[in-house]
């Protein structure tokens, strides 16, 4: 084989290889964005079926609050029967946290509600539910971070384009208002 014919081959293989390697990535990432999203769901599930027990429990201390509870079951059914892109159902669960917020600050004015048993550990799921939503909303925006990076950076945005790689959204928080976290307290 003459010289020049193995330096075209090469030549010819190296962008190749570099490209079915950056595709690959591109595909990891996909994959690993899905299964971080699918984290965030099983919590945000859970935290659905906290909502009505707690509820329940509310309603049985605070009957006058109905408009309250009836409109926190509302916004639970929203968020929970969103399954858009994650900057909708971020909005509709930022909206259930504000209706949450709403709920203990209701709360805070039984104090034979704050001492019930069944109450208290409601509470107490509902606060860990919330601290591993938080924990996989930033495993999850890391991996949205690293996916666009990989995306708008280049050279590998020139396989990104060509290939048809989207760039995901972060779940995040629109109102500065739903930035606090819920308070819950014992």
């Amino acid at each position: 084989m003459e010289p020049i014919l193995i330096v075209g081959i090469v030549a010819l293989l190296i962008p190749l290889v570099w490209y079915i390697a950056t595709y690959n990535r591109f595909v990891r990432l996909k994959h690993t964005v899905k299964e971080s999203w699918a984290d965030i769901d099983v919590e945000l599930k859970r935290r659905y079926e906290l909502i009505p027990n707690l509820v329940e429990t509310v309603k049985g201390y605070a009957k006058h609050e109905r408009e309250t509870l009836e409109r926190l079951t509302t916004l639970r059914n929203q968020a929970m029967s969103n399954h858009g892109s994650a900057e909708s159902q971020g909005k509709d669960e930022n909206a259930l946290e504000l209706g949450m917020k709403t709920l203990f600050a209701v709360a805070e004015g039984y104090p034979e509600l704050k001492a019930d048993a069944n109450f208290r550990v409601l509470q107490e799921e509902l606060a860990n539910t919330e601290d591993r939503i938080a924990a996989s909303r930033r495993f999850f925006n890391g991996n949205v971070r690293e996916m666009r990076n990989l995306r708008e950076a280049f050279p590998t945005s020139i396989v990104g384009s060509l290939a048809g790689i989207e760039e995901p959204t972060f779940f995040g928080i629109d109102d500065d208002t739903e930035r606090a976290a819920p308070r819950v307290q014992v």
